[in-house]
């Protein structure tokens, strides 16, 4: 315990933890800070203090999980995790970070060689992330399945309305015109690319890897009799031929790793039209290039990895795409996270019966450590437009505040259906 002690005691100064070792010795840390209440955890062996230790992200994880970390009195794992991201924000760089520049190194080189993802491998990480039983996402997602950033007009807006409203911010991006052939790279479930259809008549292929996210992309095309102009299509985008007046990427760069940027840019150039757009919303690091961490990698997303928005404009450059456009969405991500954390609790007995505890342990630990890295870590969203030549959109941004109006007056959000269970 003492090294977990040691830790602890550096790093908790604001709000009251309380630890109770596996003997029943408690150990007190940080001090009263408005609007935090007093959390207790209990760990359940000899081992669990040492394994959180040595690695925190990997070790509170896995000992949470497990069974060996146990919150108690009232508190659950997400105001562990946010307690201890507000102690170490971006602002405060090192906090929990491995230490020692031969495990920093070993970091590095197995974080990149994880990002090497060659076709099979692609297919392969799409299924392991979204291959699971559609039940689950549909426990904890929004109405349309958006499993990416939301955009919250105000944070007091339900995540149907935000996950809309993101719609139609991306959308007005694209300055699309009825007819246009629109290329959707990772189209998820289908939401975005029947949205565009609907609102501009424009026809829509979507690409993904993962086998039954296509089905169901092509259920809902079916149901809309939409199925002739929005077609879905299990294909590497790498192997896609054609040309489109528009590209739009929604949580697909994560995919990719670095090491693929350089094709990613080559074949999108090649792919979209001389006067074409294309817009890419991605998670993004705040800071310089960085390492995906273990637990994540191992767990939810591997072969994953959240660019720095350098990685992106220097590939970008290098490929004569011109960046017209950046924003940093910030805060959007941790809100939408913390409405999938309080979906997922309610679901709770559900998904046990769908996996078992472990999993939806693990399931929690991740939207509350993805929360506290949206609000107090080093993440945010971005959202960037690129053309291939200068004159493919107006001048002045007039004509996308104008159109984004248009759309949240165009279509009412949907009612989660699950709402009333």
């Amino acid at each position: 315990m003492w090294l977990l002690d040691k830790m602890l005691r550096r790093l908790l100064k604001k709000g009251e933890l309380i630890v109770v070792d596996h003997d029943g010795k408690e150990y007190f840390y940080g001090s009263p800070e408005p609007g935090w209440t007093p959390l207790r955890i209990r760990l359940t062996d000899r081992g669990a203090a040492l394994h959180i230790a040595k690695d925190p992200r990997v070790g509170a994880g896995e000992t949470y999980m497990d069974g060996r970390l146990v919150v108690e009195g009232g508190g659950d794992i997400r105001d562990l995790v946010l307690l201890i991201r507000m102690n170490a924000p971006w602002e405060k760089p090192g906090a929990l970070r491995p230490r020692g520049p031969l495990r920093k190194a070993v970091h590095r080189m197995v974080g990149r060689l994880d990002q090497i993802n060659w076709k099979s491998r692609s297919r392969r990480n799409a299924e392991h992330t979204y291959n699971l039983t559609r039940r689950l996402y549909e426990l904890f997602l929004d109405e349309d399945r958006q499993y990416t950033c939301a955009y919250y007009l105000d944070p007091k807006d339900d995540l149907e309305k935000a996950q809309l409203d993101k719609k139609a911010h991306l959308a007005a991006k694209l300055h699309l015109k009825p007819g246009m052939k629109v290329l959707d790279i990772g189209c998820g479930w289908g939401g975005l690319a029947l949205y565009l259809h609907r609102q501009y008549g424009v026809e829509v292929l979507g690409v993904a890897l993962a086998p039954d996210q296509i089905q169901f992309c092509r259920e809902r095309a079916a149901a809309a009799g939409v199925s002739d102009k929005v077609r879905f299509e299990l294909t590497d985008y790498r192997d896609v031929e054609g040309t489109f007046d528009r590209i739009i990427s929604v949580g697909l760069i994560e995919h990719l790793g670095t090491p693929h940027y350089p094709g990613f840019f080559a074949k999108t150039h090649d792919l979209l039209a001389p006067d074409g757009v294309m817009v890419s919303h991605c998670c993004g690091r705040i800071g310089g290039p960085g390492v995906t961490d273990k637990w994540t990698r191992k767990y939810i997303f591997p072969g994953g990895y959240i660019p720095a928005l350098s990685e992106l404009v220097v590939q970008a450059e290098k490929h004569r795409m011109i960046v017209t456009d950046v924003e940093a969405v910030r805060y959007h991500y941790a809100l939408t996270l913390e409405e999938w954390y309080r979906r997922t609790v309610a679901a709770r007995e559900e998904i046990v019966r769908l996996y078992d505890e472990r999993f939806y342990r693990m399931w929690q630990f991740y939207l509350a450590g993805a929360e506290a890295a949206f609000r107090y870590g080093g993440m945010v969203n971005w959202q960037l437009q690129y053309v291939k030549r200068r004159d493919a959109i107006p001048m002045t941004w007039d004509y996308l505040y104008e159109e984004e109006r248009r759309l949240r007056a165009a279509e009412a959000p949907p009612q989660w259906h699950l709402a009333a269970e």
